[in-house]
């Protein structure tokens, strides 16, 4: 890692929330009409109160069957999780809530929050094809700050549909990312999930 890396990772995890804290920064945002960013137009606005609501409703609903569960509870080695975010990002919005089931269920896994904006020195090291794609999970060795592996914007299935439209389309649709989140929906999470255990070499 070099030396740019170690502080933008440093300077974030100092700035860094919780799950919970950062749900209840969305809720406000989401009440007083503002969503976190650069970008404060009312489209931004809007898909803040969407994912307020998302967020709750996928920790309501969200379920981990028991082999899952077992194999979580298993990893024994510590690893902390930072996540790029904003309010208004679609795709954060059933990632976030899979990422925090996983960390509950092991102190092992310790999720924090940052929004990408308060942070493009660190964004810019973790680009996704060149694009400050988020949300952007980076796994961390705690001691050290090595960075274990990263994960996002979206699930290897989600990106496979994105991938197509675009190569069809050329560009996502407003229409294409509403049709996206009930594909979400009906995946109850479980790319997310499947994804996510692949990252912490359960699988």
């Amino acid at each position: 890692m070099d030396v740019t890396t170690k502080i933008s990772l440093t300077q974030a995890l100092s700035n860094a929330i919780s799950y919970h804290q950062y749900l209840n920064l969305v809720k406000i945002m989401a009440i007083e009409g503002k969503s976190t960013g650069n970008d404060t137009s009312e489209a931004y606005v809007n898909y803040t109160k969407l994912n307020a609501k998302r967020m709750q409703r996928w920790d309501k609903t969200l379920r981990f069957d028991d082999e899952v569960i077992n194999k979580i509870k298993s990893v024994y080695v510590k690893v902390n999780w930072l996540v790029l975010t904003e309010s208004w990002c679609g795709d954060a919005s059933p990632a976030l809530p899979v990422m925090n089931k996983i960390s509950e269920l092991n102190p092992n896994i310790t999720l924090k929050v940052v929004i990408r904006d308060e942070h493009p020195e660190l964004m810019r090291h973790f680009l996704t094809n060149g694009a400050m794609s988020i949300p952007k999970l980076i796994q961390l060795e705690p001691e050290t700050q090595r960075v274990l592996g990263t994960w996002g914007p979206r699930s290897t299935k989600a990106t496979h549909l994105v991938d197509a439209f675009k190569k069809e389309h050329g560009a996502l649709t407003a229409e294409f990312r509403e049709s996206l989140q009930i594909w979400y929906n009906k995946d109850k999470g479980q790319s997310i999930l499947q994804d996510l255990l692949n990252l912490l070499s359960l699988e």
